[in-house]
């Protein structure tokens, strides 16, 4: 049997259409492919990003700052000394851009200006903190890309 050329074209086109659905179903029923927003309610936390704003500028006072330092037993959050310890509420939020499974949150709770999150919690790498705290009711919040 011999075949012409409009059957060869056919036959190109039928092979490359299959060859792309080939990828296109095989990414989107992958694990490793992942894609999910940032986070689950991105639209609601849209809504209060001008709260998050002024928040940011409150802790960007030079009275209020916070700093991050890694330590050997692993990374140390120092607060402002001149404030009250026992007053400080908020959360510590560790993201993990590479894997949402290492993310985790924990509540601040400060018997003197330093919290450390413990080494073993922390993988190497790329590590996104944002600590949300509240003194006096008025509300910081401090954001920081760290590699770890």
């Amino acid at each position: 049997m011999k075949i012409n050329w409009g059957t060869g074209v056919v036959i190109a086109f039928v092979c490359f259409i299959s060859f792309i659905l080939f990828f296109v179903i095989r990414m989107n029923m992958d694990d490793k492919a992942n894609h999910d927003l940032v986070t689950e309610e991105y639209y609601q936390e849209e809504i209060g990003y001008q709260k998050e704003i002024d928040a940011v500028k409150n802790a960007n006072h030079n009275s209020k700052k916070i700093s991050l330092q890694k330590t050997a037993e692993g990374l140390e959050i120092t607060f402002p000394e001149n404030l009250n310890n026992k007053e400080i509420k908020g959360t510590v939020s560790l993201y993990r851009p590479s894997n949402k499974h290492l993310d985790f949150d924990f509540p601040i709770s400060l018997s003197d200006s330093h919290l450390l999150v413990p080494d073993k919690r922390l993988l190497e790498g790329r590590w996104d903190i944002k600590i949300s705290w509240k003194y006096q009711n008025e509300e910081y919040l401090h954001r920081e890309k760290i590699t770890y």
